[in-house]
């Protein structure tokens, strides 16, 4: 049994940019929902059976009190933001879970969801399906991995630790240290991915790499980057904090509530309202 977890809020973004505008009968733009549940469909043709989506029904978690700068919808097309509220109606009618976040994030699901289900020793693999690096810390061995769709690319814990150069448990203190800017914090200054991973690979978490830059691997400036180190401690700590994903959110008691079985009883009212969009054209300059 293959479980595919979904990053809803990411599949979203994608399409919103990937396909055209579309209106349905309403006058409400619907075409990234319509290219989301499309591409659902596409995967259970394939024959995925047991699939969770989480989404990010509100663009603001508890991160946002711990860090001004966090990431938040701010900025975000309206024609975007005001399609997660349908797109969690479409996939429900549809008979797809839905994990719609608002305390906590989407990722923060997914990780939740990734832990739970890696507990049943009847789930073969799960598959985390978002390119994002902070979902990186969830990957375990070759069980539980992380599915670019987009690109048909599979990331194990060998290709983590190819791509960052540390394993999964470190993913958090890397981030610290080189930043997410997609997330909207910095790290610190002076640490890049390089340094970072030289001394993580060696050390493992912040808490570990010793202050004297003597004992580092060799790196680039160790000096000046142990006093930094030492100077900004705190911020590194909450950096990575920031970049930690939660995983004692219940999400499910059981993988058996993930099996997909058909669409609920209001899915042809959702697919009429959805069929019934018209591409928008837009005027020429």
């Amino acid at each position: 049994m293959e479980i595919h977890l979904i990053d809803g809020t990411y599949e979203l973004f994608r399409h919103f940019f990937a396909v055209p505008q579309a209106k349905n009968s309403e006058g409400r733009e619907v075409g990234a929902v319509r290219g989301v549940v499309q591409s659902i469909r596409g995967m259970l043709r394939g024959g995925a059976t047991h699939i969770g989506v989480a989404t990010d029904h509100v663009i603001e978690s508890f991160r946002n009190r711990l860090w001004a700068g966090y990431k938040d919808g701010s900025g975000v097309d309206p024609l975007l933001l005001e399609q997660f509220p349908l797109l969690e109606e479409a996939l429900s009618a549809f008979g797809i879970v839905v994990w719609p976040m608002v305390e906590y994030e989407a990722d923060d699901a997914l990780a939740a969801a990734a832990a739970e289900a890696a507990k049943d020793a009847s789930v073969d693999r799960v598959l985390i399906c978002t390119p994002d690096k902070d979902l990186a810390q969830c990957v375990r061995g070759t069980r539980v991995v992380q599915l670019d769709r987009r690109k048909q690319v599979v990331r194990d814990e060998a290709e983590v630790v190819a791509k960052f150069g540390v394993g999964p448990k470190s993913i958090p203190d890397y981030l610290a240290l080189v930043g997410d800017a997609a997330d909207g914090y910095p790290g610190l200054k002076g640490f890049g991915a390089k340094s970072t991973a030289a001394v993580l690979a060696r050390f493992g978490h912040l808490e570990s790499i010793p202050k004297d830059e003597a004992l580092w691997p060799r790196v680039g400036n160790a000096a000046g980057l142990a006093e930094l180190l030492v100077r900004e401690r705190e911020k590194a700590f909450l950096f990575r904090d920031l970049a930690t994903l939660r995983t004692e959110i219940p999400v499910f008691s059981s993988v058996d509530e993930l099996r997909w079985t058909k669409p609920a009883e209001q899915w042809p009212a959702m697919e009429a309202r959805l069929k019934s969009a018209k591409l928008v054209k837009h005027a020429e300059a």
